[in-house]
């Protein structure tokens, strides 16, 4: 009768064990996913393929686009925004259509083209075009690829800003 007694009492310490374990693990999650603010989830986006000399301001570009040099750059809309002046309106690359037709537009230029791309519909690190069009450039071997910097979008990094917009 006492080992009837002393094997329910150790059972007894086991599952109190084992709850107190579950308890714990699950405040511990709990507490770690309630900390995950929208900037933590930032930093686990995908990092951006370009580096930051890829990267040109939307002020230096607004500058270049009011004194045309000799080397004025090829600027391609691939997104679903409005344009800027001098861009060549592609649309979002992530329909595949949209890609083949990137892809058609910048073929027949010389790799060391200066190209900039840009989409601003909205922050770099949720838009669905940057990506694959910059990557699309330096699979096809292109040696001056920029990305106009529109961290927030176009309508907040250009537009309110007063740069030029294509006239219609």
């Amino acid at each position: 009768m006492l080992n009837v007694f002393l094997v329910f009492v150790n059972m007894k310490k086991i599952f109190f064990i084992a709850l107190l374990s579950f308890s714990i693990i699950g405040l511990t999650y709990k507490t770690a996913t309630a900390q995950a603010t929208p900037l933590t989830q930032q930093a686990l986006a995908p990092a951006a393929p370009w580096s930051e000399s890829q990267l040109i301001e939307p002020a230096a570009l607004s500058a270049e686009l009011k004194s045309p040099g000799t080397n004025t750059p090829m600027i391609y809309n691939i997104g679903a925004v409005e344009d800027i002046k001098g861009a060549k309106h592609i649309g979002a690359v992530s329909k595949a259509e949209n890609l083949e037709k990137f892809k058609s537009a910048v073929a027949a230029l010389p790799k060391n083209t200066i190209i900039i791309i840009y989409c601003g519909c909205c922050p770099f690190t949720k838009c669905p075009n940057i990506r694959p069009a910059f990557l699309e450039l330096k699979k096809e071997g292109f040696t001056n690829i920029k990305v106009l910097n529109l961290p927030t979008n176009l309508k907040s990094d250009w537009i309110a800003k007063g740069y030029p917009l294509e006239s219609k």
